[in-house]
Formats: C-alpha cells, sequence, structure tokens
C-alpha cells in the first residue's frame, strides 16, 4: 500500500534575480519546513521579519501580480514560485525573500522548476490534504468569469480572448500532474503590450520588466526575437498564474476550474468564494493506493474527512 504523504525540500538553496516591480534585485531563499506549515514567508528586509502565509485571505494586491501581507509587510509576485512548488506537489517550505519580492526570472516558472529539482524533496510523515469540492462555486465580473465544480481530477479549462495579432483567442484543457505542468505550462512565459509596458514604467511600476522577462507584444506581434515556447503560450502562461493563486487555498484541489479571461484578482475571488461556502466542498485526506486521479484515471482511494 501506497500512502500519500505530505513533502518538503530536500535541502536550503538561494534563487536571485530581478525583481518585476523595482527593477533592483531579488532573492529567495527556500528551506526545508515541517508537516502542516504550507508555503511561509518571510521578509528578510525587516529587523523583526514577519511570517507571512501563502494563502488567499493574506492577498493585499493583485496589480500585475499576486501580493500577500500581513501588519504592513508584505512579498510581491509569489504566484509563480508557489505555482513550482504546487506544480511539482511539494507541500511545506519557508520562504526567506530579500528585495521585498520573488525575482521574476524569465518570467515562467521554469527556473524555479529547475532549482528545485535539482535540490530534491523530501517525503513526510503525516498524510496530504485535499480540498474535495461537492457544488459549483463561480465569481463573475463582467463577461469574465472563473468558477470550480466536481470533478474527480484536479483539471483547467481556460480560454482567453485578447483583440491582438498574436493571441486572439486561445483555448488549453490541462489535466494536472507534475509531469504534465513540468511540460506544459511551467515554460510558459508572463506577458504585455508594449505601450503598456513604457506607460507603467513612467508610473514607476513594471521597473523590471524587459524582453528577458517576458514576451512582450508591439502593434503588429511579438517583439521577442526568439519567439514563443509554445504556439499558445499565451493561455498556457495564464495557467501557470491561476495554478499559483489557487495554491494559496492551502490544499491541492480536487476539481475542475474553468476560466475565461480570467486574471489575479478573479482567482483570488473564487478562492474567497470558495471560503464563504464550506458546505460545498470538505478538506479530506487520502490514504489509499494511488496517488488521486492527477496521476491516474484508474483509482480506488479511502478518504478520511479532516474538516
Amino acid at each position: 500500500m501506497i500512502r500519500y504523504t505530505q513533502k518538503t525540500v530536500a535541502g536550503i538553496v538561494s534563487i536571485a534575480g530581478v525583481g518585476l516591480h523595482s527593477g533592483k534585485r531579488a532573492k529567495v531563499t527556500l528551506r526545508p519546513a515541517e508537516e502542516n506549515t504550507g508555503y511561509l514567508f518571510i521578509n528578510k528586509d525587516i529587523n523583526n521579519p514577519s511570517e507571512i502565509p501563502a494563502l488567499f485571505d493574506k492577498v493585499i494586491d493583485t496589480t500585475l501580480a499576486t501580493t500577500i501581507g500581513v501588519d504592513g509587510v508584505s512579498v510581491k509576485t509569489v504566484e509563480h514560485l508557489v505555482s513550482a512548488l504546487r506544480g511539482l506537489d511539494i507541500d511545506n517550505v519557508i520562504i526567506e525573500a530579500e528585495g521585498g519580492e520573488v525575482p521574476i526570472m524569465d518570467g515562467s516558472c521554469a527556473p524555479f522548476v529547475y532549482i528545485l529539482k535539482k535540490i530534491g524533496f523530501r517525503e513526510q510523515r503525516r498524510y496530504k490534504k485535499f480540498i474535495m469540492v461537492s457544488k459549483v462555486i463561480e465569481f463573475r465580473d463582467g463577461d469574465k468569469f472563473v468558477r470550480i465544480e466536481p470533478s474527480k481530477n484536479f483539471e483547467i479549462d481556460f480560454t482567453i480572448d485578447f483583440p491582438h495579432p498574436a493571441i486572439g483567442k486561445q483555448h488549453i484543457f490541462f489535466r494536472f500532474s507534475p509531469l504534465s505542468f513540468e511540460r506544459d505550462i511551467a515554460r510558459a512565459r508572463t506577458f504585455g503590450f508594449f505601450r503598456d509596458v513604457q506607460y507603467l514604467k513612467s508610473k514607476g511600476l513594471a521597473l523590471g520588466g524587459s524582453l528577458e522577462n517576458a514576451i512582450v507584444l508591439g502593434e503588429e506581434g511579438i517583439l521577442n526575437q526568439e519567439g514563443l515556447r509554445y504556439k499558445d503560450e499565451f493561455v498556457r502562461h495564464k495557467v501557470l498564474d491561476l495554478l499559483g493563486d489557487i495554491a494559496l487555498l492551502g490544499y491541492p484541489v480536487v476539481g475542475r476550474i474553468i476560466a475565461y479571461k480570467s486574471g489575479h484578482h478573479l482567482n483570488n475571488m473564487l478562492c474567497k468564494e470558495l471560503f464563504e461556502n464550506r458546505k460545498d466542498f470538505r478538506v479530506v485526506e487520502y490514504l489509499e493506493e494511488t496517488y488521486l486521479p492527477m496521476l491516474s484515471d484508474n483509482f480506488v482511494m479511502t478518504e478520511r474527512q479532516v474538516l
């Protein structure tokens, strides 16, 4: 019998780069954490560092990225790193942040995946917990929406629609597994429009944004000479962001998420909407033979409700 347990990182590792917002050096150091810790950020730039749990109710800003904070202390741009952690099925990590934000790296979470796989993972003794959705929960804003509905898998059905010749309408259906995440999602970069980048920088925002860490679109096409990593890289990055934002629920999810033109704000509102309807989901432990349908369509599990 395989008992599916929580995981943490196997050692201590640091990764540094430019911060998307400040344009200055940013650094994160990942450390192993005890069972049931989750993802715990610590801002190291202050004398008495505050612990900031990476949870949806700690989100204080969703402009351009997801920022979490407690008592006036914050860490910006957490979603790509958290997406990598959840995508690789890691449950518990302490993340020390310097520079006030997580480095943007190349605009995807592939650099985080690389460093996490290099340092490795350690199995822990406590069982993994999952959120199992039992009813449809939805949040809408005009024609944009995101909803979650019951499923035996964790799946994302995402559609974007941008009036630009390089994007247009793109759709992807993604069934989660660590392998499919690394292969199909992790390398997708964030993107923005050149006209917007210039305006944001004039306002002191996105000072670290460049062709090195984003797909930048001009009026007719993309400005990056190397081109796209996937033909539909834009919608794949939206899935990457959604995975990071939904990970702030605190547990992996069993359910199907359907999103249309969603972004960080709607993703966070879905988390809030879900927890306002506690009767519509359960937090369970899985004790039996296969790792959820995330790795197999044919599985038999015994569940124990814990909340």
